[in-house]
């Protein structure tokens, strides 16, 4: 039986009141089987499930290590949660969805925009070869570079910077996740991205509506585009924006 809202309240609640790695790991558990759930009713993904190492990957991560200490309690709800500087970690079925639709493969290189507190790129770092991570504000690049070496994610890489034009030095990635909505697709990450690469991006103003966009670079460099869902993302910051 699939553990529903209600139990997962019960769960925060222990939670709060004790806060050690075994309640963690209760609600890390409860937080899996409502994000699996959902995923099963979902129409927009054209998705009937999650891929199961990507749902292993998610009860694996402790995404209590990546909020804030004051939103430890809340580390296992199913939304999004303030991580400072005007960021948030995105919503747990929103990253699952994000990592199911690239394809993650175990010889992948991705590439990821907007690294935040780490906790997409650990996700990530579960499923694929080497992760390269960008993020622009340096607060946020410095904690999450030091927090992902102490939880011993050791294939991943970071740097401060303005993730709208990648990293060519690592290029072509196999696949790229971008986690904050931009108001176009950046040609840059369309360059850098594979023959046979997924791209995942939230397109849209900050004020507007946004569509999380799967793209795919064929063979031949074509690209298709298909729209996933409605989503509501941070923006995507940097000198890029008037281009």
């Amino acid at each position: 039986m699939r553990v529903r809202g209600a139990v997962c309240c019960v769960m925060l609640l222990a939670l709060t009141a004790h806060g050690d790695e075994a309640d963690y790991a209760i609600a890390r558990a409860a937080m899996v089987d409502e994000v699996y759930f959902y995923a099963t009713l979902a129409r927009d993904t054209g998705e009937a499930a999650l891929n199961e190492d990507v749902m292993q990957a998610l009860g694996t991560v402790e995404r209590h290590e990546f909020v804030p200490a004051r939103q430890k309690p809340f580390a296992y709800e199913n939304r999004p949660l303030p991580i400072g500087y005007g960021q948030t970690i995105s919503q747990p079925y929103i990253v699952a969805i994000m990592t199911d639709l690239i394809e993650p493969g175990g010889g992948d290189v991705v590439l990821e925009i907007g690294t935040g507190s780490g906790y997409q790129a650990a996700i990530l770092s579960a499923l694929v070869h080497h992760v390269y991570s960008i993020e622009i504000i340096e607060p946020l690049a410095d904690g999450a570079a030091a927090r992902l070496a102490r939880l011993g994610h050791d294939n991943i890489t970071t740097k401060l910077g303005d993730g709208y034009y990648g990293w060519q030095e690592h290029a072509p990635f196999d696949a790229i996740v971008v986690t904050a909505a931009a108001s176009h697709i950046p040609p840059s990450l369309v360059r850098q991205l594979r023959p046979g690469g997924r791209m995942i991006i939230p397109v849209g103003g900050q004020f507007t509506t946004q569509q999380l966009l799967l793209l795919t670079k064929t063979d031949d460099e074509k690209i298709i585009t298909r729209q996933i869902a409605a989503v509501r993302f941070v923006p995507l910051t940097g000198e890029h924006q008037d281009e």
